[in-house]
């Protein structure tokens, strides 16, 4: 079918629920790539911790909690994406967007106040908020058409987790 024109809605190529396909291998690459300052984070975290000079230690603990709240905010995007390919339809569809609506803002807030705290703390809040986003999605996705996605989700959140709650416990 053709794309959509200004004048023609894109239900007219077909459902605007229709499931979306598997991540291809662009995606998965750079899913795996947007790890790299994860792990960086936390091996230089712990390389840092204990030296004379705290600076630079500092820096990357800031980098670390600044990337993962970015990254947080950046799947709270996800379900409002998703959410705006449903058309308006009975109660359960109202239903599940409301509740992609509503995560994806709260993905972005609670970030934002682990951002605030002492980056100890931010980090393992931040840990739990990337675990707990992938949790919440496991429900939504599905729903939302978004499935296949699921399994690089636990396998990008589960590192992302990892290193957050191991540079936590280097600082």
């Amino acid at each position: 079918m053709t794309s959509p024109t200004p004048h023609q809605p894109a239900e007219a190529n077909g459902p605007a629920t229709a499931p979306l396909a598997a991540p291809d291998a662009l995606a998965s690459s750079l899913g795996y790539a947007g790890l790299l300052p994860f792990v960086a984070g936390a091996v230089l975290t712990w390389l840092l911790s204990g030296r004379a000079d705290p600076e630079p230690l500092h820096f990357a603990v800031q980098a670390l909690v600044s990337y993962a709240a970015l990254i947080v905010s950046f799947l709270g995007g996800l379900p409002w994406g998703l959410s705006m390919r449903w058309p308006a339809g009975d109660q359960a569809a109202l239903a599940v967007r409301a509740r992609a609506l509503w995560s994806g803002i709260a993905y972005s807030l609670l970030a934002w106040v682990a951002v605030l705290m002492p980056p100890h703390a931010g980090l393992v809040v931040l840990g739990a908020l990337l675990l707990g986003c992938y949790l919440n999605d496991r429900r939504l996705y599905p729903a939302l058409g978004a499935a296949p996605w699921l399994t690089l989700r636990f396998r990008l959140s589960s590192v992302a987790s990892i290193s957050c709650w191991f540079a936590a416990a280097q600082i």
